[in-house]
């Protein structure tokens, strides 16, 4: 068996930024950035590191995060982590890991939304295919 999962609650480092593929389908991508703190154990000094993540969004989904998700936004993403790999100018080899979304929930309470975010709703939304916890075996 194998799993490729990804989970994160993070804040937006950008706005969405959203195209239309050839055959019409939205994607949408964007920065999120997640602190980690913990105490070091030799001086009890509290300590932190932040973690920035690539988050691609397809379809109804990528719509949906260009409509409500703006810079600062507090999100959590869950999907899969996904690499690609390509030559730069010089011919060096870049690669990049991205989480492919299958689901987001906004978690910016009303009112605290970025500035001029007015939107009340906030809606749950999911990858057009869903699956079930209870479907895996184990």
């Amino acid at each position: 068996m194998n799993l490729n999962k990804a989970m994160i609650i993070g804040n937006l480092t950008r706005d969405p930024e959203t195209r239309t593929t050839s055959s019409g389908q939205s994607v949408a991508s964007f920065g999120v950035a997640t602190n980690r703190v913990w105490k070091n154990p030799s001086t009890g000094e509290k300590q932190s590191k932040v973690e920035f993540h690539n988050v691609v969004a397809w379809g109804k989904l990528a719509e949906i995060c260009q409509q409500y998700l703006k810079k600062g936004s507090k999100v959590y993403i869950e999907g899969r982590l996904q690499t690609g790999s390509w030559e730069d100018p010089t011919g060096v080899k870049k690669y990049r890991t991205d989480i492919i979304t299958e689901n987001m929930i906004m978690l910016d309470k009303k009112g605290d939304a970025p500035a001029g975010d007015n939107n009340t709703a906030q809606p749950e939304a999911k990858a057009e295919e869903e699956i079930n916890v209870e479907d895996i075996p184990f």
